[in-house]
């Protein structure tokens, strides 16, 4: 597996500027999650690395490719890196399982009989085999979002990106899809996540990286971040989003 660089990237929507100059490093097998207020830039720098959003300046590196280059087919990047929505984006007239199947299909060009071990081996995997001719209206939220993970680890990507995927969510339902994560870490699943889930961040992320207006203000470990940030802003932003109070760092004795 490659690891994914970013590059001092750039991106503003008209005046506004988004990202200014990212730089992040994600290792082959690694998890970060990407904290930070609403409108911090974390959806967009999701979608910049999957190619949703064309960048302005800088590079994204998967592996020693380039793959943020202007003209670049979008379509074989998406393939290695997935995404997952906040909104499920699941087609009301299909049942889940042609919903998973859809894109496999398509892009990889195989048919149904060709993937159907396969997708129905990804639905056991995640507790959903029951479930497999439901349409999306007869799930509950926690089920689609899991139908939605299935879409895109049916593509076989080797990196998946995750953007706020509870917060639609109602709160006894969130645990079933973290559970999901952490299946995907168990394999080795390179992962980078947008979420306001503190202590699932806190518990299994390798890095967190707490943005704020289009800059990485903070990157560490959870266990630094959380427990004695750096930054007066990243402080901040904790004491209002956790229980308890973030401390700055001890002075040396």
């Amino acid at each position: 597996m490659d690891r994914l660089t970013l590059e001092q990237v750039q991106k503003s929507f008209g005046t506004n500027t988004v990202l200014n100059g990212i730089d992040l490093t994600i290792e082959p097998g690694q998890m970060v999650c990407l904290i930070g207020a609403s409108g911090s830039g974390k959806s967009t720098l999701l979608r910049c690395m999957n190619l949703l959003e064309p960048i302005d300046d800088g590079r994204i590196l998967l592996g020693e490719e380039d793959i943020s280059e202007p003209g670049r087919d979008p379509q074989p990047v998406r393939q290695r890196i997935g995404m997952v929505f906040q909104s499920y984006n699941l087609f009301p007239h299909m049942s889940a399982e042609e919903n998973v199947m859809l894109a496999p299909r398509r892009i990889r060009g195989l048919t149904r009989e060709a993937l159907r071990p396969e997708v129905t081996a990804l639905f056991r995997r995640f507790g959903l085999e029951d479930r497999m001719r439901h349409y999306p209206d007869q799930l509950s939220g926690g089920q689609q979002q899991r139908v939605a993970i299935i879409r895109a680890l049916a593509m076989r990507p080797d990196i998946m990106l995750f953007d706020e995927i509870t917060s639609a969510l109602d709160p006894e339902l969130v645990g079933e899809v973290l559970d999901v994560l952490r299946q995907l870490q168990v394999d080795g699943m390179t992962m980078v996540l947008a979420t306001h889930e503190m202590a699932f961040a806190r518990e299994l992320a390798d890095v967190v990286c707490f943005l704020d207006g289009g800059r990485i203000c903070e990157m560490g470990p959870p266990e630094q971040l959380f427990g004695a940030p750096r930054e007066a802003r990243t402080r901040t932003f904790l004491s209002r989003v956790l229980p308890g109070p973030a401390r700055a760092p001890s002075s040396p004795e």
